[in-house]
């Protein structure tokens, strides 16, 4: 499993949307070595909407044969890691068809390529 530096965002969470969307791109070989093919940011840090005890939402499509339980677990522990926040993940194919319609409106994807 990829490893977060001891100097990660842990000890200082990420607070704006900028700092996340940096971070993220700054780890892309880290994350894409869980399998991830597109890594996504939904919820109140796209809307602006985040405080200090917002959690960071994801939506994640893995590679084809990637899509593990292990791979999903490590890439939370990862992020939550990496972000210094609690983190939420969602698979496209696990959206409600309530709530799934919004969220792939606002989602951002990061550029994951090297």
């Amino acid at each position: 499993m990829p490893s977060v530096e001891t100097t990660s965002a842990a000890s200082r969470p990420l607070q704006t949307k900028q700092d996340l969307l940096d971070c993220l791109r700054s780890h892309a070989d880290k994350i894409s070595a869980f399998g991830v093919e597109r890594l996504g940011l939904f919820g109140s840090f796209v809307r602006g909407e985040q405080d200090a005890e917002s959690d960071v939402d994801f939506l994640v499509t893995f590679k084809p044969g990637q899509k593990t339980f292990d791979n999903f677990s490590q890439l939370a522990s990862f992020l939550e890691d990496l972000v210094g926040r609690p983190v939420e993940i969602v698979t496209v194919d696990a959206l409600s068809p309530y709530i799934g319609p919004h969220i792939l409106k606002e989602v951002e994807y990061v550029d994951l390529a090297a």
